[in-house]
């Protein structure tokens, strides 16, 4: 098999299993975790309080780029599928016209906000580096299934845009209004993830360091009212149509 199909057989895989396959960094983490909490024990709690809340600051600006993503893009593109390559059309404006992929763009935000509040840099490191070659494949197989379907007008489109890094002179008006209704119904469970994530951090790295389950009442208010805010939209999105949005 030649090395180009080799690559884009790679990043199909990845590309159906990459809800999963972050699980496995899992046992990474946990060791990480054992040498959290630097600035904490340098320059004490205060500084290790900023530094968390910039963190979490930066991983809900990579949320944040993920719904402005989603609230304009039509049906058929943007999409969690996960079998198989699908687009219905090529988006070319909004977001899309200033960087390639928007939703990796924000993943890799959110990460880097999560890796910065673990405050050990070969942790940051390694997962920075395994996320550029995880989704490198990821890319080149949806570029190849794009250009393949669209031909020259994906090729034009690729020449002009950016892959990772946005260029925001190039910025285009979406075709469509922005729809907050289609932001909540497909960007919810990300929102609750990062919450999920960064309060198993903080209890993961107090249980490890200190050998007690030691949680703030802020964070478990900031959990509580992730919880609530997940249910809420998770009921509205199972049990009425009030999230559907026509042509989204």
């Amino acid at each position: 098999m030649a090395l180009r199909e080799d690559i884009e057989k790679q990043g199909n895989w990845l590309f159906r299993w990459r809800s999963y396959l972050p699980l496995l960094a899992i046992p990474l983490f946990i060791i990480g975790l054992r040498q959290a909490k630097l600035l904490e024990c340098i320059l004490g709690d205060r500084v290790s309080d900023y530094w968390e809340a910039v963190a979490i600051t930066v991983s809900f600006s990579g949320l944040a780029m993920r719904c402005f993503t989603v609230g304009y893009a039509p049906r058929g593109t943007s999409g969690r599928n996960t079998k198989s390559q699908l687009a219905e059309t090529l988006n070319t404006t909004g977001m899309y016209s200033i960087v390639r992929n928007p939703l990796y763009l924000g993943n890799f935000i959110i990460v880097f906000g999560i890796t910065l509040f673990i405050q050990v840099w070969w942790l940051a490191l390694i997962v920075l580096v395994g996320f550029w070659l995880y989704y490198e494949r990821i890319i080149f197989a949806e570029e190849e299934f794009l250009r393949s379907k669209f031909g020259a007008l994906f090729v034009e489109w690729a020449d002009q845009t950016p892959m990772i890094l946005p260029d925001f002179k190039k910025w285009k008006k979406a075709g469509l209004d922005f729809s907050l209704k289609t932001v909540i119904r497909r960007e919810f469970s990300t929102f609750f993830s990062i919450v999920a994530v960064f309060f198993f951090l903080e209890v993961s790295t107090n249980l490890l360091l200190q050998g007690k389950l030691k949680v703030s009442s802020s964070w478990v208010s900031f959990f509580i009212a992730g919880l609530a805010i997940y249910l809420v939209c998770f009921t509205l999105k199972k049990r009425t149509k009030l999230l559907n949005v026509a042509g989204r």
